[in-house]
């Protein structure tokens, strides 16, 4: 444990190993094997298990349950805590209060989840537990009591709480009266997110989970000022709490995103970890990645493949998280992944004065909304996702951005902004928009942007109406079928590579708008496309605008009042990404930052350090590009790199531990990559 009077430790770690003990693992492994395996990968913070729905330490709390298999004097915790200390490493204590044993049901059956039915819910997977109440006094006392256990007995820097903030809805009688003096509601079982005691219930758990939160971190603080409550908590549109505030209240935090699952394109890591820093800043975070598979079947004692497992340590690596490997079941059942992350661990404790990164450089920033995905449309993901992708494809440098740091602060090293149909704006929020634009910032906005307010209600027109140039005619169009659109002036920046296509596809949904006709892009509204004889077009375009470019202010502003970025992600056309991808470029108003020219899928990230820059360069081209897991690494040939800097004093390419040749122009520095394997790094000292 630091001193109190020392700094904070939370941004020292840069390499964090998690052992999630199961109930059978004391007496049965062997701490020095993990502990010399923590010093070869150089690890420097480790995350160990020790109690909630199981202890592995010897607790004094009654109803605390602790492993049948530790015998007198055993301390599987304590003694790996002892080991990680002795190798200057920080640690943590993992707890995981969301299920319980039958004596605690017997005791106080009010801790016991309830569901909509009014029945106390046993457990999904384990039928012997139950499920608990996070809302109610199993967190807010018991688990508040085994939290300042642990703290005062062992020297921890913090408590790391994994599913702490309840499994679903529950309607247990304190809930049940928590909420009626919140909202004067009953506990809705609708799941609409449009349902008014949805959305209240929503703002209520949101009270509650922060309630919990500074509970336990002030437990914690009275033992150590200088350790912290964690919570396994965050993420993007979707998260369960508002990511705003946890930014604010949080030290470090760290993306439990641990590996794909179904159809999930390998960058999505890196989305992640921007997700995140869009929340905390330059605060640490660091990215969990388990070497265990992702399913809904849940193997957990194998692993998956090593490419695997270096791709997507790798993504999350270049687009800053700190690697935090995760094994289950102290046993070593299934060796594969030793090496694997060995190697990465090595090189990254290797290059660490190149990874201890100190500002994004990216002048791009694609929004994320809580607010729209809370109260409207919990597909709002599909529209984030389809920008993001393009942007990947483009190999254009981009942020995240809560829609909650909108202000003139945040927003000032972005020359543009993308609204991925961000439906649900405050007046603020769209008077913070309209200020960035005429202070000369880009905006691209898609769909149903700023057509509700902050609540999910519907305005009677955009609340940026004066930025898009059109107002709402009064209609979405849920779905069009066999829709197109036409070219209509070919000398736009936005029809870069488009120039040829007379005709290309629509989106599926459109905002009916009124807007003076004209542009580069005209829509063609709908027409048969059955039977074959009858797809033609019975009349000629009305001149509604596919797009509106316009400038505003000192800033440019483009509108596609059609879900190109939601389409772009379930269909994938090339058409879709190119126009999203000169959107941004036209927008901005100046070169992007760095430019990458070559084959392949290439995801990239621009960072500052202390002295130095540096460029990373994944390389996603792979058939499993999109579901995993990866078989083999694939190597795609030198890139041409273009990137602003001041001339370096040298530079090196990172991975294949050469010096990097260049030139200057102007400006700019001009390279080329050699060929890539699964990562690249160029490192300018400067």
């Amino acid at each position: 444990m630091l001193p109190a009077n020392q700094a904070p430790w939370f941004d020292r770690p840069m390499r964090w190993v998690q052992l999630a003990f199961v109930e059978d693992d004391p007496g049965s492994y062997d701490p020095k094997f993990w502990l010399d395996y923590f010093r070869r990968v150089h690890a420097d913070a480790a995350c160990l298990s020790a109690g909630g729905c199981v202890a592995f330490y010897p607790t004094k709390i009654p109803l605390h349950y602790a492993s049948r298999f530790m015998q007198p004097g055993m301390d599987p915790f304590g003694d790996m805590l002892k080991g990680c200390r002795s190798l200057g490493m920080n640690v943590i204590a993992r707890v995981d209060p969301h299920a319980c044993h039958d004596d605690v049901y017997r005791a106080h059956p009010d801790w016991i989840a309830v569901d909509a039915a009014g029945r106390p819910r046993r457990h999904w997977a384990m039928p012997s537990y139950w499920v608990t109440c996070g809302l109610g006094p199993y967190n807010f006392e018991f688990m508040r009591s085994v939290v300042a256990e642990i703290v005062s007995s062992y020297h921890v820097d913090g408590i790391f709480a994994n599913r702490w903030s309840g499994s679903g809805v529950c309607y247990c009688r304190h809930c049940r009266d928590g909420f009626k003096a919140f909202s004067g509601l009953d506990i809705p079982t609708s799941t609409d997110p449009r349902d008014k005691a949805r959305r209240q219930y929503t703002l209520w758990r949101d009270k509650r989970l922060f309630e919990l939160w500074e509970s336990w971190d002030a437990v914690i603080r009275q033992v150590n000022p200088n350790a912290a409550f964690i919570p396994n908590t965050g993420g993007g549109a979707s998260a369960e709490i508002d990511m705003k505030r946890a930014g604010a209240l949080a030290p470090t935090l760290f993306a439990d995103r641990q590996a794909r699952s179904g159809v999930t394109l390998a960058w999505a890591n890196g989305k992640n970890a921007k997700e995140y820093r869009a929340a905390l800043g330059g605060k640490p975070i660091a990215g969990i990645a388990s070497v265990g598979l992702e399913a809904p079947y849940r193997w957990k004692d194998s692993v998956q493949s090593p490419a695997e497992i270096r791709l997507w340590a790798v993504d999350g690596i270049a687009q800053g998280l700190r690697p935090w490997i995760i094994k289950f079941n102290a046993k070593p059942l299934d060796q594969r992944w030793f090496q694997p992350v060995e190697d990465l661990y090595v090189w990254h404790w290797k290059n660490e004065r190149y990874l201890r990164n100190t500002a994004n450089l990216a002048e791009t920033g694609l929004v994320f909304s809580q607010q729209t995905a809370r109260q409207l449309n919990a597909a709002h993901e599909d529209h984030i996702r389809g920008a993001y992708h393009a942007l990947v494809e483009a190999r254009i440098p981009f942020e995240m951005v809560h829609e909650g740091m909108l202000d003139a602060a945040a927003l000032k090293r972005f020359k543009t902004l993308i609204l991925p149909n961000t439906a649900a704006l405050s007046t603020a929020q769209c008077d913070q928009l309209a200020a960035f634009v005429e202070a000369g910032g880009g905006l691209v906005a898609t769909h149903e942007s700023s057509l509700y307010d902050e609540s999910g209600e519907r305005r009677a027109d955009f609340g940026l109406k004066g930025l898009f140039g059109a107002s709402w005619a009064g209609n979405t169009i849920a779905r069009q079928q066999n829709a197109y659109i036409d070219i209509a002036a070919r000398e736009h920046a936005l029809l870069d590579g488009l120039r040829d296509a007379g005709r290309f596809i629509h989106g599926v949904q459109r905002v009916e708008i009124n807007a003076p006709p004209g542009g580069p892009l005209i829509t063609v509204p709908s027409y048969p496309d059955l039977p074959m004889e009858e797809v033609y077009l019975r009349e000629k375009p009305s001149g509604i605008p596919a797009a509106i470019c316009r400038s505003h202010g000192r800033g440019r502003v483009v509108y596609f009042p059609w879900d190109i970025d939601r389409t772009f992600w379930e269909v994938l056309s090339p058409d879709h990404g190119r126009l999203l991808a000169n959107a941004v470029r036209w927008t901005a108003g100046a070169p992007q930052p760095v430019t990458v020219a070559g084959p392949g899928l290439i995801d990239i990230a621009l960072w500052r350090q202390a002295s130095s820059l540096t460029l990373h360069l994944v390389n996603l081209t792979n058939p499993y590009a999109m579901k995993g897991p990866v078989r083999e690494v694939i190597p795609v040939g030198p890139q041409k790199v273009r990137l602003r800097t001041q001339p370096p004093k040298s530079a090196r390419w990172l991975v294949a531990g050469a010096p990097a040749r260049f030139t200057m122009t102007g400006d700019y520095l001009e390279t080329s990559t050699p060929t890539i394997g699964l990562h690249e790094v160029l490192a300018l000292d400067l």
